[in-house]
């Protein structure tokens, strides 16, 4: 590492200590004040309200990172083009690209860090925090976690498979109360199944004091066939795993109620390609917040892209003005990534294209900036 490597680091670290220590005073300010009567029904003690607030810390850091990344480069930046030490360096021989490595390194290692907290960190962190305030609530008033759910509905689009269970024992796999499920045959005739409860054995579902129904065609009569005690669907593929996976999608005030690319890519790549097949509309909005999911955190870099022309360019100008000039790409780029989500929600855009496209467009209107900078 050269030495104006070191010196460009030391330079920039230090306003981003600065900033973070900053938002992180002024979070905890806030953060007390709108939870204090939160914690006090909860009946927290001063131990526990400071490990509530280090639960809620990777949340809070995952928020600020990239506008704080943004802030401290063009305060950077800004500082060295006043001095005209990017000119003398420049003077030197050293090319622009190379003269901001240290800057992309330090992208590249947020993008990191934000990938690990949103995506280990965050998720474990809210189980801990749901924890912490039930910590001293009576042990029948404690919200236990849930393995039953009633009145379910999953559709299997490409088994052609639509479960409806009244009462499904997720510890178990256990149906009960009925178990239905109706399908079509390849000739187009259409199947139900109505049982009084089924489980899976040995990797098939069994249903109990089952009937059985038939249809030739949608306007035709349904015919009641022979009642059964006992009956064994191996047609049935789907497995207790799978339908827990859709189960929490399908609630409708559970993950899919968020607008946000805000589920963990744990829980969206195993229901994206559990073999249930989705409906168009449905499949759009996954695939954009699963790409959102994965675009998040290459923000970080982005800002980099960003801050080197707007703060590389040779002139005088007050210190103040990186910091207007973070707020001002921040509010832009948080429109365009609003926009993009929506659209890919709505199926306007593909998926891919809508996460990706703000980091696409201001990563592309970074390098052709400073391609530019003199």
């Amino acid at each position: 590492m050269r030495l104006h490597d070191r010196y460009l680091f030391r330079e920039l670290l230090t306003p981003l200590a600065g900033c973070l220590g900053a938002f992180l005073v002024f979070w905890i300010s806030f953060f007390f004040f709108t939870e204090l009567e939160h914690m006090r029904e909860a009946n927290l003690r001063f131990l526990d309200t400071v490990e509530y607030a280090a639960a809620k810390l990777p949340e809070f850091f995952v928020l600020v990172l990239p506008i704080t990344l943004l802030l401290a480069l063009l305060y950077a930046l800004t500082h060295h083009a006043k001095h005209h030490e990017f000119t003398a360096l420049r003077a030197a021989g050293v090319g622009l690209w190379r003269l901001c490595a240290p800057y992309f390194a330090v992208g590249l290692a947020a993008t990191g860090v934000y990938f690990a907290l949103n995506e280990f960190a965050v998720p474990r962190c809210a189980a801990w925090s749901e924890e912490i305030l039930n910590r001293h609530a009576k042990k029948e008033s404690r919200p236990a976690t849930k393995t039953r759910y009633t009145n379910v509905f999953i559709s299997n689009t490409r088994a052609g498979h639509l479960w409806h269970i009244g009462e499904y024992d997720a510890a178990t796999g256990a149906m009960a109360g009925p178990a239905e499920v109706t399908w079509t045959l390849r000739d187009g005739s259409q199947r139900k199944l109505v049982a009084e409860r089924a489980s899976r054995t040995n990797g098939v579902w069994v249903f109990f004091k089952a009937q059985p129904f038939s249809q030739a065609s949608p306007e035709a009569q349904t015919v009641q066939l022979a009642f059964t005690n006992r009956i064994a669907m191996p047609e049935f593929k789907e497995t207790p795993d799978q339908i827990l996976l859709a189960i929490k999608f399908s609630d409708t005030q559970g993950l899919l109620a968020s607008r946000s690319a805000d589920i963990p890519l744990s829980e969206l790549w195993p229901y994206l390609h559990q073999g249930f097949g989705l409906p168009a509309r449905e499949s759009a909005r996954l695939l954009t917040k699963f790409h959102g999911r994965l675009a998040a955190p290459w923000t970080c870099l982005v800002v980099v892209f960003i801050a080197i022309p707007f703060g590389a360019a040779s002139g005088r100008r007050n210190l103040f003005f990186g910091v207007a000039g973070s707020i001002f790409i921040g509010f832009a780029f948080f429109v365009l990534q609003q926009v993009g989500l929506a659209l890919g929600a709505g199926g306007h855009l593909p998926g891919w294209l809508a996460a990706w496209l703000p980091n696409l467009s201001f990563a592309a209107a970074g390098i052709i900036l400073t391609m530019r900078t003199r």
